[in-house]
């Protein structure tokens, strides 16, 4: 596992192999004013440079603004077909949930 390997085109987030096997995982922040433009294009780019097509895009969303930015972007981009690259969306948000000491 190697983290931000620069492959030619820039540095993918964490990249995974064993022998020829590549998986790469690229992470974006929903609050980040190109997640729209990243998600139709980056991972493609750094799928080329290492030679894969295994990836997983990871948007972590801190806001319920966050939340309706990424499904309109999903939504955009057909991220949400069964024949899109998978595709994780955490939601990192602290107003919709209680706190672990509260449960």
């Amino acid at each position: 596992m190697n983290r931000e390997p620069n492959n030619g085109r820039g540095p993918v987030d964490f990249k995974i192999s064993m022998g020829l096997d590549k998986s790469l995982i690229e992470f974006k922040l929903a609050k980040s004013s190109s997640l729209e433009r990243n998600l139709a294009n980056q991972v493609d780019i750094y799928e080329a440079a290492n030679k894969t097509k295994q990836s997983v895009a990871v948007v972590i969303c801190y806001s319920a603004a966050d939340q309706v930015k990424t499904n309109r972007v999903i939504k955009k981009l057909k991220l949400d077909e069964p024949d899109a690259r998978p595709l994780v969306v955490i939601d990192a948000r602290s107003d919709n949930k209680p706190s672990a000491s509260k449960v």
